[in-house]
Order: C-alpha cells, then sequence, then structure tokens
C-alpha cells in the first residue's frame, strides 16, 4: 500500500517535528547533566573543605579521627 502525497507530507512533518524534539530535550539533558555534575563537584569540595577543618580540630585536641577511614573510601 502506497501513501498518497497528502499522507507522505503528513509524516515528513511528523518526523521533522518530532526530530527537533528529540534534539531539543538531548540538549536540556545535557544541560541538567552538566549543572549536577557542577553541583557534585561544588558538594565534593565542601565536603573537603570541611574534613580537613574537622582532621586540624582532631590535631590540635589530641584525638583520633574518627572520619579518616570514610575519607580514604570517598
Amino acid at each position: 500500500m502506497s501513501l498518497s502525497d497528502a499522507q507522505k507530507k503528513f509524516y515528513e512533518e511528523a518526523l521533522k517535528q518530532t526530530k527537533g524534539e528529540i534534539e531539543e530535550i538531548e540538549n536540556q539533558i545535557q544541560e541538567e547533566l552538566a549543572a549536577v555534575k557542577q553541583r557534585i563537584a561544588d558538594l565534593q569540595s565542601d565536603q573537603k573543605a570541611a574534613r580537613q577543618m574537622y582532621d586540624a580540630a582532631c590535631l590540635r585536641l589530641g584525638i583520633p579521627n574518627d572520619l579518616e577511614d570514610e575519607g580514604s573510601q570517598g
């Protein structure tokens, strides 16, 4: 069964529109992924700084750092 000219035009337009939608969604996914990666990097930096302060406080107090084992895992 062959398509009429009107049907062919309809499906060609559907292809064009949905391809554009797919590309737009992919761009949005990439933007969101980049934002999440940046947020994780920021949190890891904050965590590293807090761990350094915690370690220094333990040293000053002369007590063992109970987070040392956890720090080597992350």
